[in-house]
């Protein structure tokens, strides 16, 4: 029985609203169906869609009539809860210099595979959401994807940007071969140039606690810690079925600190950082 999914997550911010949407399809044995969460700084939707209405090229997905991609973002939902309308265009891209996954992108069977699409690019456009309106204007985008089986048993993802950059960092207890270890995967944009900390170049969780992380990778260190534990319950997928309930804040406190040799590059509170903690330990 083949279970999979395969999707995108787009954030928009600007300085005082924050908008992000989940394209994304689902196979379960037979059963394929398709779905758009969306999540705003105090609400969450998920909109369902039959399978055949899903498309996707490389740089696009069209759900009905709605379009996701390199270009930006055309929504037209129209259901009983919800009524979204609106477009986004997306200023140039700005990739990461290698797949994100590294060596681990050739391994078969991995229970979930990420990707990276863009770290920041501009966003303009207005969305309006139950007559609530939306509006972006040098505002900030960042694009990921996921795919694969079902979300990692336990995780934490965060992503967020500021002044001279962005930063994204997820670690996840991974299942391979018979055996389980803590998988990290993260990238920070500082000042233009790119920081890498994964574990195929030796990065190391050194502590989880009280909503807290800290990774080290050589002279490299990045905490990261959630301030507040408010989410939206969101879908995720267990064996290609959207049927896990997880809690994202797209837009809440957290604290941020990178050292390099000891010293300090950056260190900030937000109330503008996107979380998931799904870590139970």
């Amino acid at each position: 029985m083949h279970h999979s999914f395969y999707g995108w997550y787009l954030k928009c911010q600007s300085q005082t609203q924050t908008l992000a949407v989940i394209p994304a399809i689902h196979n379960r044995g037979n059963k394929r169906t398709c779905s758009i969460q969306v999540i705003t700084d105090n609400d969450a939707w998920t909109v369902l869609f039959p399978g055949d209405v899903f498309q996707r090229t490389k740089r696009n997905i069209f759900i009905g009539e709605n379009r996701f991609g390199e270009k930006g973002v055309h929504l037209a939902i129209h259901t009983r809860q919800v009524t979204i309308k609106g477009n986004l265009e997306f200023g140039p891209l700005l990739p990461i210099k290698y797949d994100i996954m590294g060596p681990f992108a050739l391994v078969p069977f991995m229970e979930c595979r990420h990707s990276v699409w863009s770290m920041r690019h501009a966003v303009r456009g207005k969305v309006c959401i139950n007559g609530q309106k939306y509006f972006f204007r040098n505002a900030c985008g960042y694009w990921e994807g996921d795919s694969g089986r079902s979300f990692p048993k336990e995780y934490i993802w965060t992503q967020c940007f500021f002044a001279d950059g962005a930063l994204m960092l997820s670690v996840a207890d991974i299942p391979m071969a018979g055996i389980r270890f803590t998988g990290v995967i993260g990238i920070v944009l500082w000042k233009g140039k790119e920081y890498r900390i994964a574990t195929y170049l030796g990065a190391r969780v050194v502590k989880i606690h009280n909503n807290m992380v800290r990774v080290i990778q050589g002279g490299l260190k990045l905490d990261v810690r959630l301030l507040e534990t408010s989410g939206h319950p969101l879908k995720a997928p267990s064996k290609g079925d959207m049927v896990r309930t997880i809690h994202e804040s797209a837009s809440c406190r957290a604290f941020y600190r990178f050292c390099k040799e000891g010293c300090t590059m950056f260190a900030f509170e937000t109330d503008r950082a996107s979380f998931e903690f799904e870590y139970f330990s």
